[in-house]
């Protein structure tokens, strides 16, 4: 039986975004879903931090192996290391019974937050 692993998206990791390729040969299943937080606009792609709010993403359950090719693209080295993401454990904000992986910022380092809840929404408002 394969070890799965669920982690909740909300940027360049979507499908049809430029990083989905790093997550996609490992993907189960995908479901829509929001986690408490808001988005940092990073330029090409966001950073998801602790704050008020909510943010549109997917609910990815993938092979459990796929968590080493994203700890590698999100600079995650270990929960006591320098890291450039943290990987958290959240839970779903809309009420689905849903929990996994997410990764983080835990401050928005100056940059300021975008006035969307899903990233591709920012193409629209640009």
């Amino acid at each position: 039986m394969t070890e799965t692993a669920r982690v909740f998206v909300y940027g360049t990791l979507l499908p049809g975004e430029s990083n989905h390729g790093v997550v996609s040969r490992w993907l189960l299943d995908a479901r829509p879903g929001m986690v408490r937080g808001r988005l940092v606009d990073c330029g090409a792609w966001p950073a998801l931090v602790p704050a008020a709010g909510r943010v549109r993403g997917m609910w990815l359950t993938v092979r459990r192996e796929a968590l080493a090719d994203l700890d590698e693209l999100e600079d995650f080295t270990g929960p006591e290391s320098a890291n450039d993401y943290e990987r958290i454990w959240v839970r779903d904000a809309s009420g689905q019974p849903l929990e996994g992986w997410v990764y983080i910022w835990p401050d928005a380092r100056g940059l300021p937050f975008m006035d969307v809840e899903y990233w591709p929404d920012r193409r629209r408002k640009r």
